[in-house]
């Protein structure tokens, strides 16, 4: 009979399971053992300082004392990333490989994305970036073994898909700053760390090969729907003092894009009646600006490490990491777009049906007469390099004293090319007027389902013999007949890092950390622009056969074929480039360098149950921008390179602390203040002025002598400082044993500042007024003085949330479940940050999720291993790549994942020791991909303050089959 302390410890167990099961979650957690003693917690410190925990240590035992059984697989990733959070003197959660080359998913975003706290957003349905705690990837400091890594995007944010999760060992998240790590960010840090070779006791090979479909099936024909992915590992101490460890890895991916976007509804209460028919639906909201694509895509990414690890004496222990990858991406589109709108030509809506949506009468079905589509080719091409050394030697002078010194260098280039191409049906008109060029159609909508909108066209827009290259936009067309764009980025990181470790014996100070950190940072930014055009003077021309491909089908949306044909061959048989040179253009160049000094002091502590760290950082911050004043007013326009910056001082303190009350419970306290610098493409100095020179049109007119201030422009601002906060944390944990833990979290930041879009006044003394000013009177004083729309520092605000996770092997409620566990999270964040000056509005940050939850549940045993999980974010705004390559935002609407995965080793008693099989199913059912029009209480509303969907799209399920072999 149980005995009343173990029923309450069952119930309590079966009360926090209950928790999870409600709430959802995945945290790859924390280990549990009997409280450490202050000499056996100072070595497990010293231990996660220095290396990540690896699948190469000792085998971890199910029931040490009991007789060893060896763990693998699920579990094993699971206890070593539990042990990791259990022995960090901060808050942090950890995700460990299950074996070499073996992270839990297809790759590090998927993976870290199930902690607690943290959220990936989906890019071409892969996800690719991650905010920690309601913050953007902006606030957020990626390292690799430590050192801060360059980023090819237009900022800091790393994409985490260059990194491939076969190469690396585990990733830990700091959500509390340690003083000893230089560059930590606000939200907190992410750290990718690779294995130790001499932490490994045998030489061991790994290869693990799998091969993938794209559920989404081939919606171009050209472009292949499956790939597959494979790497080796090789770790092998030489010698006792030396070991190596080399890794390869390749992906061939292959991802598939079906797209219905709505641009815009409208109500036409003024339109000529005749136009709308039946006259009961004139005063309804109609969608007038739609588009339909059908995208593939190919991912190809060799990526390698080498590692060497030297240990000749207890004095010397030095390690040098390399790392190198080549990400190629090319990305095929087709499809059609089209206006439909009274206000255009003849245009006609017939046969329409309203429903009531949400107070607001909505045009759902019916017929768009008279409408011209513009059949798109649109063809993709990124490139990225990047490459990261470190050199890291810990000298021992005596037993107590150490140096340790860090010499590192990231870079990472980016090349890619964006080009779209357009045509219409009907060919080859030459008529003077703009509707003898374009052939008429009528399309039905229906919009009643919850999924793609729907369409029924009139013409063949597969047909190669009607359907011809040109401009078919309306309202004069869009003045080309294709474009394509190519940006530049190359961002480039040198550190040093030295310090001086003192360890006293017997002492409840036990080691202090005193140095320096120097980090130069240099990023780069240029954009090719060119417009394309037909040429023989943009005569509609048919595409040549040789280079038409079978039609593409949009038909997950209702439409049907549309022309496709081979974009490189077809550019340089038919159009001529002429260099973009606007505004616009020279806006997005830019080069930004920083020197950050970070001068660290850390001391470690042990007061009996009490551990932890104490420090400050001091923070001299240099920052230099080059940009240009583009001055586009006068004719010739005027380029004029210029060079601003700034610099400034930041004292960073921190608190790390943690009770251990024994049995597994511990209680963890933070309080720091922290920073993240601004974003790049904000930090320029570009600057284009406007002058307004009919400032005195207006009623009454100036008077003589009357000042008046025509003057205003837009840029970057160079002299941007960092986003600052004060932080504060809390967290309870209970490890109750290997496999499982449960912990409660509370966190808190005060903003002090937040970077906002502003209207500032501006002196444009450096800008002559232009000689076409003749609108303004000579007796009237033309001020200098004007207003500049910019990125500036204003108030700030708070953000503060709760966080529950737990795992649990589920044999301790029971025996017969035996094998099976579940863990997840639960987080709840809120902010009352208003990045606008107007205090109003409504307006959310970026990257701000309310809700966020994810659920795995498992078994293994046996060698046969199962694992299902669950993910949901709730609605929020998110960065993406908008029209013209540009980088807006939008609103994303809540994002639900499910991901599965079935797999068996063999035992090694068999023949076939050491050769597993895997089936992975990832986003298992198909889940879409959404967001609304405008932004926070912007776009069109119902009556009733509803939104309309602006874009749907589905990705297909990745199946991946294959083996892991290791020796």
């Amino acid at each position: 009979m149980l005995n009343a302390s173990l029923r309450g410890r069952r119930a309590l167990l079966l009360a926090g399971t209950s928790i999870l099961f409600a709430t959802s979650g995945t945290a790859f957690a924390q280990d549990t053992q009997p409280a450490d003693t202050a000499a056996q917690q100072a070595a497990a410190a010293q231990q996660d300082a220095d290396t990540a925990p690896t699948p190469g240590d000792a085998d971890v035992a199910d029931q040490p004392g009991a007789g060893e059984i060896v763990v693998t697989g699920i579990r094993r990733g699971l206890q070593s990333s539990i042990d990791t959070k259990r022995r960090e003197q901060g808050i942090v959660e950890a995700v460990s490989a299950e074996d070499i080359g073996k992270l839990p998913d297809i790759s590090i975003a998927e993976s870290i994305a199930r902690l607690p706290g943290l959220a990936a957003q989906r890019v071409n349905g892969r996800a690719q970036s991650i905010s920690i705690r309601g913050l953007a990837p902006d606030f957020t400091t990626t390292l690799l073994n430590g050192r801060q890594q360059a980023s090819s995007g237009d900022n800091r944010a790393v994409e985490f898909d260059q990194y491939p999760s076969e190469l690396l060992s585990s990733v830990v998240i700091y959500k509390t700053p340690d003083a000893n790590i230089a560059g930590f960010g606000l939200s907190g840090t992410a750290d990718l760390r690779t294995v130790r070779p001499l932490t490994f006791k045998k030489t061991t090979f790994a290869v693990n090969v799998r091969g993938e479909l794209n559920g989404g099936g081939k919606l171009n024909d050209d472009v292949k729907d499956w790939g597959g992915r494979a790497s080796a590992s090789y770790i092998s101490k030489i010698t006792p003092e030396l070991g190596i460890a080399l890794g390869v890895a390749y992906l061939d991916s292959p991802s598939s894009n079906r797209h219905t976007k709505a641009y815009n509804y409208e109500t036409f209460c003024c339109g000529p009646e005749q136009q709308i028919s039946p006259a009961g639906a004139q005063d309804a909201t109609f969608l007038t600006g739609q588009e339909i694509f059908a995208t593939s895509r190919t991912n190809k990414r060799l990526a390698g490490i080498g590692i060497i690890e030297w240990e000749p004496s207890d004095k010397v222990h030095t390690i040098v990491d390399l790392y190198y990858s080549r990400f190629k991406q090319r990305e095929t589109m087709r499809g059609a777009q089209w206006f439909s709108n009274v206000w255009l030509g003849e245009q006609t809506f017939t046969n329409v049906v309203t429903e009531d949506r949400d107070g607001t009468e909505v045009a759902v079905t019916g017929t768009a007469n008279n409408v011209t589509p513009i059949i798109r080719n649109d063809y993709n091409k990124r490139d990225d390099w990047l490459f990261s050394a470190g050199l890291n030697n810990e000298y021992k002078f005596t037993d107590e004293l150490s140096l340790i010194s860090d010499l590192s260098y990231s870079r990472n280039k980016r090349v890619e090319s964006v080009t779209e191409t357009y045509a219409g049906y009907g060919c080859c008109a030459t008529g003077a007027t703009e509707d003898a060029n374009r052939a008429f159609d009528s399309i039905s909508w229906d919009l009643t389902g919850n999924g793609f909108l729907q369409y029924d066209e009139g013409l063949n827009y597969g047909d190669a013999n009607q359907v011809s290259l040109g401009d078919r936009a309306p309202w004069g067309g869009w003045g080309h007949d294709g474009l394509t764009k190519s940006p530049h980025v190359k961002e480039e990181i040198f550190a040093i890092d030295e310090g001086v470790r003192y360890q006293p014996v017997a002492s409840a100070i036990e080691a202090i950390d005193v140095g320096f950190n120097w980090t130069s940072r240099d990023k780069r930014k240029h954009v090719d622009e060119f417009d394309m055009n037909l040429k023989n003077g943009r005569l509609q021309t048919l595409v040549d056969p040789d280079f038409v491909r079978d039609a593409t089908s949009l038909g997950f949306a209702g439409f049907g074929n549309v022309l496709a044909y081979d974009v490189p061959d077809v550019m340089d048989r038919y159009y001529d480039f002429t260099p973009t040179e606007d505004s616009a253009h020279f806006d997005k160049a830019w080069k930004i360098k920083e020197d950050v000094l970070t001068l660290k002091a850390r001391a470690q502590f042990a007061f009996g149950g009490l551990h932890g760290n104490i420090g400050l950082q001091g923070v001299h911050q240099k920052q230099e921008s080059t940009g240009q004043r583009i001055n586009f007013i006068d004719q010739p326009p005027t380029i004029t390179e210029v060079t601003e910056g700034d610099s400034y001082w930041d004292w960073l303190p921190s608190l790390n602390a943690y009770y251990d009350f024994g049995g597994g419970h511990r209680l963890r306290f933070a309080a720091s203040k922290v920073l993240a610098r601004p974003r790049m493409d904000e930090m320029r100095a570009n600057l284009t002025p406007g002058f307004n020179d009919q400032v005195c049109g207006g009623s009454p007119p100036c008077a003589p002598g009357q000042e008046v201030h025509p003057w205003s422009g837009s840029g970057g601002n160079p002299n941007l400082q960092p986003w600052r906060a004060k932080a504060l944390d809390v967290s309870y944990e209970w490890y109750i044993g290997p496999a499982s833990y449960i912990a409660v979290a509370a966190f808190y930041k005060k903003l002090d500042n937040y970077i906002y879009t502003r209207v500032l006044p501006f002196d444009f003394s450096a800008f002559p007024p232009p000689s076409t000013a003749s609108n303004i009177p000579d007796d009237v004083v033309v001020s200098p003085i004007g207003t500049i729309t910019m990125p500036d520092n204003g108030p700030g605000g708070k953000l503060w949330g709760f966080e529950l996770s737990g795992a649990l092997e589920l044999k301790r409620l029971a025996s017969f479940l035996d094998g099976f566990g579940v863990l997840g999270s639960y987080s709840k964040t809120k902010s009352n940050l208003n990045p606008t000056d107007n205090s109003g509005e409504d307006v959310r940050i970026p990257g701000l999720s309310g809700t966020v939850y994810n659920l795995t549940g498992y078994y293994e045993k046996y060698g046969f291993q199962a694992r299902i999980s669950y993910r949901y974010r709730s609605p929020f705004k998110g960065e993406v790549v908008q029209l013209f390559t540009n980088r807006g935002f939008t609103q994303i609407l809540a994002d639900k994942q499910v991901d599965a995965q079935v797999g068996y080793d063999f035992a090694e008693t068999s023949d076939l020791k050491g050769f597993g099989v895997l089936f992975q199913v990832y986003n298992l059912t198909n889940s879409p991909y959404r967001t609304r029009i405008g932004l926070d209480q912007g776009g069109p509303t119902t009556a009733n303050g509803g939104t309309f969907i602006e874009t749907y799209e589905k990705y297909g399920r990745q199946y991946l089959l294959g083996f892991n072999y290791k020796f």
